[in-house]
C-alpha cells in the first residue's frame, strides 16, 4: 500500500495538461448552442405558439394542451438535430443535487416499427417515485406517486444525447419535494410586494426580478491521489492528515498564475458552460493551495440557481477528463481556507432600475434607502432562519474559520451608507423632509454619489455585506443548492415589504403626505434593525458577546439551528406569503436532521475503518521495527551505551503505544455511542446526539492520528499526505 501511494504521487507529478479543442468561433457565437432559448424558439415554433410561450415565461400565463404539443414538437425537432435521442425531467430534490430519468423519443408506429415521439403531455409532466427521494415522511413507500412539472421560465437544454427539461417536483398531495417549487413561489411573492412599493416612486413598474450572481469556490485534486484516500472518496473531506509545512501562509496562491493543467481544465469547462448558456466570466486561484473560483454574470435568480446546479455537475464531469477530481465540500482540508459560494443578491425592475443602487436625485435615493432598509429589517427579523438556510454538517466546518464568515448573521454597510442611515435615525422628521418643489419633497441628507458602488469597503468576516448595488450573502456553502438561501431571503424580504406598505398606507390614510409617511416608517426601521448592522471583526470573541446582547441568534449546534424553520415567526412568514406550509416545513426539517445524522454517521464509519485497516497496522509495524532495532543495539553495544542510543527509539515506541491505544479505545467508544444514538427514533434528537457525542470524537481521534503521521516512517504511510494532495505540478 505504501508503494501504491508513491506510484500515484509520481504519476500525478508527471501528468501533462490535456489538449483542449477550442471552437473556431468567438464565445458570443457558440454561447447557448445547446439551449432552446428565445432565438431557437422563434425559429422552431409557429409565431402564435412562440408568443404564448414567451407570455408564460415572462408573466406566468397558462399553456393549454394544444400549445404544449406544438412546443414539444419544436423542441424535439431542435434537439434531434443536435443528436438527442432521449429526454428527461431535470429536477432538484432535497439531496443538494439534481435528478433525471432518461426516456427515448420512441413509440410503436402500429406497423411493427418505431417512430420518434414527444408530446406536450410528456413535456409538461412526468411521474417519478416520490418515496425514493428525501421527503420527510410526506410520501411512504406504499404512497409513491409524485409529479415533476415543466418550468417554462428556465429554458431546456441538451447534454450529450439528452434533452433536459427543468421541472419542479411535487407530491401527489401537492406538497413541494424540491427546491425549485418554493423558490418560484418566493420569487413571485417578492415580485408582488416589491412592485407595490415601487409604485410609490414609479407607477409604470410592472415586474420586479430578483437577481443572483454566485461565486463558486472549489478544490482540485489529482484523480489518483483522490482514489488513494478513502475518506475523500466517501465523505468529500480528509478525516485525517497533518497540515503541510507550507500551505497558504505565504499568501502566494491567491490570484497567482494558474497552473497549466488547471488552466486547461478551466478552458474546457468554460467552453462547455458557455455552450449550455451559462455566462461564466471570472476564473482565478483562491487563497488555499489547489483552490479556485468560477463566477458568472448575474442572472435572474431562478435561472442562476439552475445554472449553478448544472455547472457543479459539469465541473465533476470535465475534471475527470483532465485527471482531476473536483472537491465541493466546504472544508476538505483542515488548516486552510474552506470553500463557499457567495450569493450576490439584488432586485431590479422591468423599467431597468436596480433597486439596490443609489440614484442621481433625492427621490431615487429615497427609493434606494427604502429597499436597503427593508432588506436589513427582513434579515434582522429572520437572522436565525437565514443562518438555518445555509447551515449543514459540511458548512459547519467552514463557518468562522479562515476567511469564512461566522455563524452569526450580521450586515456590513460600509462607512458612507452607515453615515446616511445614522443621520436619518438621529434627525427629526421635520429636518429630513421639507415639502414643496417640483417633486414635492427634498431629503436633507448627504447626496449619495454614484461612486458608492466602488466607495464601500469590504468586510470578509461579514455574512451579509452591502457591496455597492447588491448584498452579498457570503455564508452559503460551496456544495449547497443556492435555492435554500434564496428561498429564505426572498420570502423574508417579501414579507417585510408587504408590512412596510401597510404601515405607509395607514399613515397616508391618516392624512400624512406620501414622502413624509415613507420617511417616517423608514426612520423607525433604521432604529429597530440597528442590531443587525456590524462593521467590525466578526471573528472576535467580543463580537460573539455583543451579538448575544443584541439579541441575534448565536446558536452553534447545526441540528438545533434547523429549529428556526419551525419557529412561529418563520411558519407565519412562509404561510402568509404562500411559499411553504407548516407541513412542508416540518417535512424539510425531518430531511435536514436525517441528512445531518447520516453524514456524521458515514464519517464515523469511514474513520473507524481507516483506523483499523491503515493507521493502527502501519503504526504497529513501524513500532515493531523500532523494537527490533532496540534489541539489536543491546546485542551489539555495551548496556550503558545501548540504553543511551536507544532512548529516542524507546520514546517513539512509547508514544506510538499510547496514541494507538487512545485511538483504538475511542473508536470503540464511538461505535458504542453510535449504537446508542441509532436507537433514538426522533430525528431531531438523534441528530443532536450525533452532534453532541459523536462529532467531537472525530476530531479527538484525528488529533492522535495526525501526530502518528509525523513520527511513522514516511515510506510506510499508506495514505497520500497534505503536501502531496495540495500541490498540483
Amino acid at each position: 500500500m505504501a508503494q501504491l501511494r508513491f506510484r500515484v504521487v509520481e504519476k500525478a507529478f508527471q501528468t501533462k495538461p490535456k489538449e483542449v479543442e477550442v471552437p473556431s468561433e468567438r464565445p458570443s457565437e457558440y454561447f447557448a448552442k445547446y439551449v432552446f432559448n428565445r432565438e431557437k424558439m422563434f425559429k422552431y415554433l409557429p409565431t402564435s405558439v412562440y408568443n404564448k410561450l414567451v407570455d408564460a415565461m415572462d408573466n406566468g400565463a397558462a399553456l393549454d394542451r394544444e400549445v404544449a404539443d406544438k412546443v414539444a414538437e419544436g423542441m424535439k425537432r431542435w434537439a434531434m438535430e443536435l443528436g438527442a435521442t432521449h429526454y428527461t425531467h431535470w429536477f432538484q430534490p432535497l439531496t443538494e443535487g439534481t435528478a433525471e430519468k432518461h426516456d427515448a423519443f420512441v413509440e410503436h408506429d402500429g406497423k411493427g416499427g418505431m417512430m420518434e415521439e414527444f408530446s406536450g403531455k410528456l413535456l409538461v409532466q412526468q411521474e417519478p417515485d416520490a418515496s425514493s427521494f428525501p421527503n420527510g415522511g410526506i410520501r411512504n413507500t406504499f404512497e409513491a406517486r409524485g409529479y415533476s412539472a415543466w418550468d417554462p421560465s428556465s429554458p431546456v437544454f441538451v447534454v450529450d444525447d439528452t434533452l433536459c427539461i427543468p421541472t419542479v417536483f411535487i407530491a401527489y398531495t401537492g406538497e413541494s419535494l424540491d427546491y425549485k417549487a418554493p423558490l418560484l413561489k418566493a420569487l413571485r411573492a417578492v415580485n408582488k410586494a416589491a412592485v407595490d412599493v415601487c409604485h410609490y416612486f414609479d407607477p409604470d413598474v410592472k415586474k420586479v426580478m430578483a437577481y443572483l450572481g454566485w461565486e463558486q469556490e472549489y478544490f482540485l485534486v489529482d484523480e489518483g491521489l483522490y482514489a488513494a484516500r478513502p475518506d475523500l472518496l466517501l465523505t468529500g473531506r480528509t478525516l485525517m492528515g497533518h497540515e503541510a509545512s507550507k500551505n497558504q501562509q505565504l499568501e502566494d496562491h491567491y490570484f497567482g498564475a494558474i497552473p497549466t493543467r488547471v488552466a486547461a481544465f478551466m478552458k474546457d469547462l468554460e467552453i462547455q458552460a458557455l455552450e449550455l448558456g451559462i455566462p461564466v466570466k471570472t476564473r482565478h486561484n483562491e487563497v488555499a493551495p489547489n483552490q479556485f473560483e468560477l463566477a458568472p454574470i448575474f442572472e435572474e435568480c431562478n435561472l442562476a440557481v439552475d445554472h449553478n446546479m448544472l455547472i457543479m455537475s459539469l465541473m465533476r464531469k470535465v475534471a475527470r477528463t483532465h485527471g482531476f477530481r473536483v472537491l465541493l465540500h466546504e472544508k476538505p482540508f483542515k488548516g486552510v481556507n474552506g470553500s463557499g459560494k457567495h450569493n450576490n443578491w439584488s432586485l431590479g425592475t422591468d423599467t431597468g432600475v436596480l433597486l439596490m443602487a443609489p440614484g442621481k436625485t433625492a427621490e431615487e435615493n429615497l427609493r434606494f434607502i427604502t429597499f436597503v432598509v427593508n432588506t436589513l429589517m427582513a434579515v434582522y427579523r429572520h437572522n436565525g432562519l437565514l443562518k438555518a438556510s445555509i447551515m449543514s454538517a459540511t458548512n459547519a466546518h467552514r463557518l468562522g474559520a479562515n476567511e469564512a464568515p461566522p455563524a452569526i448573521i450580521s450586515s456590513f454597510l460600509g462607512t458612507q451608507l452607515s453615515r446616511v442611515l445614522d443621520h436619518m435615525e438621529d434627525s427629526s422628521i421635520d429636518e429630513l423632509v421639507a415639502l414643496g418643489g417640483k417633486h414635492g419633497m427634498k431629503l436633507d441628507i448627504p447626496q449619495i454619489p454614484e461612486l458608492l458602488i466602488d466607495n464601500t469597503d469590504r468586510n470578509r468576516t461579514s455574512p451579509f455585506a452591502f457591496t455597492g448595488n447588491r448584498f452579498e450573502l457570503r455564508a452559503v456553502g460551496s456544495e449547497a443548492n443556492c435555492a435554500s438561501a434564496m428561498i429564505a431571503l426572498n420570502t423574508a424580504v417579501a414579507e417585510q415589504l408587504t408590512e412596510f406598505k401597510q404601515e405607509v398606507d395607514k399613515l397616508m390614510e391618516g392624512g400624512e403626505p406620501k414622502i413624509s409617511a415613507i420617511v417616517h416608517v423608514i426612520r423607525q426601521y433604521i432604529k429597530k434593525c440597528k442590531p443587525i448592522r456590524f462593521d467590525g471583526n466578526g471573528y472576535s470573541e467580543e463580537w460573539k458577546e455583543e451579538a448575544a446582547r443584541r439579541g441575534l441568534d448565536c446558536e452553534t449546534s447545526c441540528p438545533v439551528i434547523f429549529d428556526q424553520y419551525l419557529s412561529a415567526d418563520s411558519v407565519r412568514m412562509f404561510e402568509s406569503t404562500g411559499v411553504m406550509t407548516r407541513k412542508e416545513l416540518e417535512a424539510r426539517n425531518e430531511v435536514k436532521w436525517e441528512t445531518y445524522t447520516k453524514k456524521i454517521q458515514i464519517e464515523a464509519r469511514v474513520l473507524g475503518d481507516l483506523v483499523m485497516n491503515h493507521i493502527v497496522p502501519v503504526a504497529i509495524e513501524y513500532q515493531s521495527k523500532l523494537i527490533d532495532n532496540v534489541y539489536k543495539m543491546k546485542n551489539i553495544f555495551p548496556e550503558e551505551k545501548a540504553v543511551r542510543l536507544s532512548a529516542q527509539n524507546l520514546a517513539i515506541i512509547d508514544e506510538i503505544a499510547d496514541r494507538t491505544a487512545y485511538i483504538k479505545e475511542h473508536v470503540d467508544a464511538m461505535v458504542e455511542a453510535r449504537k446508542v444514538a441509532n436507537k433514538i427514533e426522533n430525528e431531531r434528537e438523534k441528530a443532536v446526539a450525533y452532534h453532541d457525542t459523536i462529532a467531537p470524537m472525530l476530531e479527538q481521534i484525528r488529533y492522535h492520528i495526525d501526530k502518528l503521521e509525523l513520527i511513522v516512517d514516511d515510506r510506510m504511510w499508506t495514505l497520500p499526505k497534505y503536501r502531496e494532495l495540495l500541490f498540483i505540478r
